[in-house]
């Protein structure tokens, strides 16, 4: 009988070998390959820096740097063996002693209180498996373990598991807790860090000294107390630490500025890089953005356009109708490099993400007459004082070309009465463009002309050097968007972006040569292997000297101008206003030597600002401002005269002719070599400056 029994134990003890055998050969065959941890790259965020290389934001899933065991103090590290695994160095993967001083813990208690897992098994666990608590996945971590404790060394896997493993608050690795809780790197924490550091991966939130300062201390005492039992520490240093308060406050900041620039910059590099390298590759990127300039030009956009909401709250109360809130956009770009130093592209991003700097199209207004005139100037047929006619113009299409047939519109009207009802003029074939205000001078001189901005001479000087020219020279400047090749253009009848423009206006200010706008510097690998490395990319596309002889007339728009809002400055600077049909867009676009910027104010809709609302009162004082706080620091430099190839002469500011040495109110201005009027005036000059100053309020309109 007991010879049965006997028997049918080894069968049954055999038949549960051979199972347990086949079943842990099959929880073998699915366990992950641990060759994959050599090519194992953990999560860790890409950081974006300004051209200060100050930090602007950082991209990730898990918020984690990585750092060699060399630069982790030795406090930590041995804080992490005091608290998690003291016998790391001297057990195979798996703690005998911990699993034994585990059971008798949960035993006493009757409960699970505590685990027994090493180092090692928490890695593998991290790394290879879910967090489920089953017989399998513990199976499957033992034998994780064993592989991991053959194939690496111990340092290898300390390593691993003090970069791999979550602190709370967001932090994955010890380098981003250092950052997150201490504000600073992990290599310069001290004793009482390191132990807050250490005591937080067994309950991350629950032991958070940001939620629960005293828990937090209590938890680290412990963490102290366990390193000096082991001889880690002594017991003044235990003390000494102990007497440190925890921190209490999160020390990453939140990106506050500069997130319509970071989402141009991830839309432009996630199909280059690819989302999981962008956002989990751990690169560094550089950039050209000034953080300062940035948050200035932000200040300056919300405070106006807050103002602007107030001051208009009346209107849509009228109405009836909800208040809505007017949008502007700011770009700055560095002219000499094509280096984008500030981007803002709306009011709010967590409102709406749509960047009115770079993807919103609109009619430019009079900012785009400069265009008109540098190509008048450059190819020398008018001068800044050739004299321009300011009067009432009406133009007829014949089926091919626009005909200016009167410089009077009565002209529409007694021709009307001549006529029958089925014979009038089709209105799509009859143009008359009107100066804001419906005021006219009579003759003038091209200075005063762009200055202040007026619609018939703009069209005069179009009509002369023909659109196409006009349209050839906007695009060599910058202007990429497409141009309608008609009369309107001179008039900014065509939609184009913030950027376009200012980095236009930034080939006038760089001395003839455009830049391409460029918004990165260089991007790094978490290796350190540089994947570009960007340089600006110039042409000459305009000599100095027609550069020079616009941007004399541009800070003519300034001092006696539709830009005078500008004068506030203090230094020199040249720009543009620009005011698009029925004030539905107002623009400045303007330079200094070091910096072109420009402001765009519009509604979404394209609702219009208002009847008096214009570029002159409402884009220019923004640009005003931002600059004031953007060039702080900067010093007061002119803008450099080329060493040949200009002339001066004194001009009678009446004819546009060499003055004479009674001449009233002559003053000095610029030309191309060869183009210095050489006729005298010969009549009384009868130009009153005071003009200059009641009349400077006039502005643009399409």
């Amino acid at each position: 009988m007991k010879f049965k029994i006997i028997l049918i134990l080894t069968i049954l003890l055999s038949i549960s070998i051979v199972a347990g055998s086949l079943y842990t050969k099959k929880l073998i065959d699915e366990l992950p390959s641990i060759s994959n941890l050599e090519n194992y790259t953990p999560s860790i965020v890409t950081r974006i820096f300004d051209r200060n290389e100050r930090l602007i934001t950082e991209l990730f899933v898990e918020r984690r740097v990585l750092v060699p065991l060399k630069d982790i103090p030795l406090d930590l590290q041995n804080a992490f063996l005091a608290t998690e695994d003291n016998d790391f160095y001297e057990h195979w993967g798996i703690s005998t002693k911990g699993i034994l001083r585990a059971f008798i813990k949960n035993l006493l208690k009757g409960k699970v209180a505590q685990g027994g897992s090493t180092i090692t098994q928490q890695l593998s666990k991290t790394i290879f498996l879910t967090a489920e608590r089953t017989i399998t996945r513990k199976i499957k971590e033992v034998l994780l373990t064993i592989q991991l404790e053959r194939q690496y060394t111990k340092e290898e896997i300390l390593q691993l598991y003090i970069n791999q493993i979550y602190f709370g608050a967001g932090g994955y690795g010890a380098e981003s807790a250092s950052r997150i809780y201490f504000g600073k790197s992990v290599r310069d924490l001290n004793l009482a860090e390191c132990a807050m550091i250490a005591a937080l991966p067994k309950a991350p939130n629950y032991y958070s000294p940001l939620k629960n300062p005293e828990r937090a201390t209590k938890r680290r005492a412990l963490v102290l107390s366990r390193m000096r039992e082991l001889g880690y520490i002594t017991e003044e240093q235990e003390k000494e630490a102990n007497e440190i308060p925890v921190p209490t406050e999160k020390h990453t900041q939140e990106q506050t500025s500069g997130h319509y620039f970071v989402e141009y910059l991830r839309i432009l590099l996630e199909p280059k890089y690819g989302t999981n390298v962008l956002h989990k590759g751990g690169l560094t990127i550089y950039t050209t953005l000034d953080i300062k300039m940035q948050e200035a030009a932000e200040k300056a956009l919300t405070e106006a356009l807050d103002k602007f909401d107030q001051e208009h709250l009346s209107t849509f109360e009228k109405e009836g109708s909800e208040l809505k809130k007017v949008q502007g956009a700011i770009m700055a770009i560095d002219p000499k490099t094509g280096a984008i130093r500030v981007m803002v592209g709306g009011r709010d991003f967590k409102e709406t993400k749509f960047n009115r700097a770079v993807q919103a199209k609109r009619q430019a207004g009079s900012s785009f007459k400069p265009f008109v005139y540098t190509a008048a100037i450059d190819t020398k047929q008018m001068t800044p004082a050739t004299e321009l006619e300011d009067e009432q113009m009406v133009y007829v299409f014949d089926g091919t070309k626009w005909n200016l047939v009167s410089r009077n519109v009565s002209y529409v009207e007694k021709l009307a009465e001549k006529m029958k009802p089925e014979e009038l003029i089709d209105p799509m074939k009859i143009w008359y463009p009107v100066n804001y205000g419906g005021r006219y001078r009579g003759n003038v001189l091209l200075r005063e002309a762009l200055a202040r901005s007026l619609n018939t001479c703009a069209i005069e000087t179009i009509d002369k050097v023909t659109p196409a020219v006009v349209i050839d020279y906007a695009r060599k400047m910058g202007i990429k968007s497409p141009l309608t090749n008609t009369l309107s253009l001179a008039l900014g009848s065509s939609d184009v972006t913030l950027q376009e423009m200012v980095s236009s206006f930034g080939t006038l200010a760089s001395g003839g040569v455009r830049t391409e706008p460029y918004f990165i510097t260089k991007v790094i690998d978490k290796d350190g292997k540089v994947l570009e490395n960007n340089l600006p990319v110039e042409k000459e596309v305009l000599s100095p000297q027609t550069s020079y002889v616009m941007t004399n007339l541009l800070q003519g728009v300034v001092k006696n101008g539709s830009g005078y809002a500008a004068r506030q400055l203090g230094r020199p600077c040249a720009g543009k206003t620009g005011t698009s049909n029925d004030s539905v867009d107002a623009w400045f676009v303007g330079y200094t030597p070091q910096i072109v910027a420009g402001v765009w104010v519009g509604y979404d809709d394209r609702t219009s600002l208002g009847t008096k609302v214009t570029g002159g009162s409402l884009a220019c004082p923004i640009w005003t401002a931002f600059m004031k706080e953007a060039l702080k620091g900067y010093p007061t430099v002119d803008f450099t005269q080329p060493t040949s190839g200009i002339e001066w002469a004194l001009i009678d500011p009446k004819t546009g002719l060499l003055a004479l040495s009674k001449t009233q109110n002559s003053y000095l201005e610029t030309f191309l070599e060869g183009t210095v009027p050489t006729m005298y005036c010969t009549q009384k000059n009868k130009y009153d400056e005071k003009s200059v100053i009641e009349d400077s309020d006039d502005q643009e309109g399409y």
